[in-house]
């Protein structure tokens, strides 16, 4: 068995704490923005053209895709260009199919109402682009992404208060890269991604003092869920191996019936694995269907990859998206899961293995920066985590005040600007005042955030409420005309 030390039980007052981030995301629904968009095109393919033709036919998609995902695949005729046919003749989708399974359940409601509403004699379509389907697929986007913020508070409300847990998931809520791919494009897969990480590591720590062969499978089940929605989160799984390690090591020198045999362990990994594997069925088959190889990811092979020559830096720091540079409340959070394991070893160490492997995994891929991304998109996987380590870091600030309620006070103000900071440079790349792919000038950014954003804000905040079909078109015709300038370049 293992043990988290000072492990403590769930605060009281947790249930309140829930409740309160349940209004704001009830308040936050109006942010839903039900579009589909760029890689979202093709997350939301395989859900859209099984449910509505049967089949992996995504041609409909691509041509009715916006103008930036079509440009290079759709020739002056209005057809796919042969080069996105694979051999098998289907068009290319290297994305993921997890973001299909869980969207499945809400866009088939939404496709039973359509169908009953046409019976009735309404024109809306039932093709799986008109609104009704885009509507279920955002809300489930911003349900998903809310049911992993509410998990992760859950785990960081094991080790901390649950002011500061609840802090740090408004901080980490509001500051980073989710609400870019929780509300603004619920067709990209990191809102799930980061619920999907939740569930894992919130139930592997959940399990892991006894796991029963129940929870054993359970737990597989889910970690190939969080695989079927994003491959890059299989770095995740490191936890279990510093788990095992410490296990296996006490089982070669305990005495007989000290400790779980290394047969009865390596029996429980075993199968483990093989469910993850079966419960990567759906990814196989897509595969299978697109390029004729259940192993083809579709994405640049890993011997390309910069693994001799990662971006450690950049990917940090970098005006071309780095994740502290950006998204700057994350540095302490990361900070945060260092302190953490110097006060829980065994539990922080895993998680902190965890981190690392998936920084180490983005920093060799050869897209690192997200191309089109808010700050560095990818880390949005390790929301958990990045709450948790704020939890931390915000429980030792608050040890430098000797009053509580200044403590507080102080923590939230601070909290509040990195807020406040990261909408309004949320706004200026949504709007494209900044560019949307490549580095950005800090001090164009900058001289925006004081100058520009305070002018337009307004303006824009009530276009998006109440004209958002007509600004949602401007915004597009902006990054097209920034694609070809980069182009050009």
């Amino acid at each position: 068995m293992q043990h988290d030390g000072a492990t403590a039980s769930p605060v009281p007052g947790g249930r309140k704490s829930e409740h309160i981030l349940v209004i704001l995301f009830l308040l936050s629904l109006p942010l839903i923005n039900p579009w589909i968009r760029g890689d979202g095109v093709g997350y939301y393919a395989f859900a859209r053209a099984p449910l509505i033709e049967h089949s992996l036919n995504f041609e409909h998609d691509y041509l009715n895709a916006n103008s930036g995902f079509r440009e290079h695949r759709v020739d002056e005729t209005g057809r796919i260009k042969t080069f996105f046919r694979t051999r098998t003749g289907h068009l290319d989708n290297h994305f993921s199919v997890g973001p299909a399974i869980l969207w499945a359940p809400f866009l088939f409601l939404g496709h039973g109402v359509v169908l009953l509403a046409r019976a009735a004699g309404s024109s809306v379509t039932a093709d799986g682009f008109s609104a009704p389907y885009r509507i279920a697929m955002a809300f489930a986007t911003a349900l998903y992404g809310f049911l992993g913020l509410l998990l992760s508070f859950r785990l960081a409300g094991k080790y901390v208060h649950k002011h500061w847990a609840l802090l740090a998931t408004l901080g980490v809520w509001w500051a980073s890269s989710l609400p870019v791919y929780m509300y603004f494009n619920p067709s990209w897969s990191h809102a799930q991604s980061a619920f999907s990480v939740a569930l894992f590591l919130w139930y592997w720590r959940e399990t892991r003092e006894d796991r029963t062969p129940r929870q054993w499978m359970l737990l597989a089940l889910i970690a190939g869920l969080m695989l079927n929605v994003y491959f890059a989160n299989a770095m995740l799984l490191v936890v279990l191996v510093v788990e095992a390690v410490p296990q296996y090591l006490e089982a070669f020198h305990a005495a007989p019936g000290r400790s779980l045999p290394v047969r009865t362990l390596f029996l429980q990994h075993v199968t483990f694995a093989l469910i993850v594997l079966l419960s990567l069925f759906p990814t196989f088959l897509s595969r299978y269907i697109i390029y004729g190889n259940a192993f083809e990811t579709g994405y640049v092979p890993l011997k390309d990859w910069f693994w001799c020559s990662p971006f450690f830096i950049a990917v940090l720091f970098s005006s071309n998206h780095g994740l502290f540079a950006w998204t700057p409340l994350l540095f302490f959070s990361v900070a945060g899961l260092f302190f953490f394991w110097r006060s829980q070893p065994r539990l922080g160490a895993a998680f902190l293995a965890a981190a690392l492997a998936f920084y180490f995994f983005i920093a060799c891929y050869p897209d690192w920066a997200g191309i089109s991304s808010f700050g560095n998109r990818f880390f949005v996987s390790l929301t958990a985590l990045f709450i948790l380590g704020l939890g931390v870091v915000l429980d030792r600030f608050a040890r430098l005040f000797r009053k509580p309620s200044a403590a507080m006070a102080s923590a939230a103000l601070v909290v509040a600007c990195f807020v406040l900071w990261n909408l309004t440079f949320l706004f200026q790349w949504g709007t494209h005042l900044i560019p949307a792919r490549g580095p950005i000038s800090w001090s164009e950014m900058i001289h925006n955030q004081f100058f520009v954003v305070p002018q337009r804000i307004s303006a824009d905040l009530r276009h998006y409420l109440f004209r958002r079909g007509a600004m949602m078109q401007q915004i597009e015709q902006r990054d097209v005309e920034q694609l070809k300038q980069l182009h050009e370049e």
